[in-house]
């Protein structure tokens, strides 16, 4: 298959999610970008034979992780500026959401992020992050809790 061709279909089934991901994790749609292309370009070039889509995805969002965490070493970005995300389809209430995700911890951040935009199980989340199950639920427990008391301020 040629490149170009692969690229669409990659970009087409997996492009949005992973860019919300990426969104969520550096704070700056140009930030994201600039990640996500890299992930693109590591599927492209450097990525395994893949036994099912479901394994494909995972990989992807492993490296978008990874590719994330590199990025902000380098970069350590603190805010984010929704103002300029205006043009990703996200509704007004989870933009909220998210806005309110970001200055969550990383790990709690990111387990939040797989299971409720993307859709993870626990059990997948473990395995892609490689930790326990009970760290993924710890985590999300965590990430709920903080949200709710940040909620709880707010009103």
């Amino acid at each position: 298959m040629k490149p170009e061709t692969l690229f669409d279909q990659v970009y087409e089934a997996y492009g949005p999610s992973l860019y919300r991901f990426c969104l969520l994790h550096m704070k700056n749609p140009s930030d994201a970008e600039d990640v996500m292309q890299e992930v693109f370009c590591k599927r492209l070039y450097r990525a395994p034979k893949f036994r099912s889509p479901e394994h494909e995805r995972n990989w992807l969002f492993q490296v978008a992780r990874n590719q994330c965490r590199d990025e902000l070493r380098r970069m350590r970005r603190t805010e984010l500026p929704l103002e300029a995300a205006e043009h990703v389809s996200i509704p007004p209430a989870q933009l909220s959401l998210l806005e309110q995700a970001s200055n969550l911890p990383e790990d709690q951040r990111t387990a939040l992020h797989l299971y409720y935009y993307e859709g993870y199980q626990v059990e997948e989340i473990a395995r892609l992050l490689n930790i326990s199950v009970s760290s993924v639920k710890m985590r999300l427990k965590r990430g709920r809790d903080a949200l709710r008391e940040e909620w709880r301020d707010e009103v």
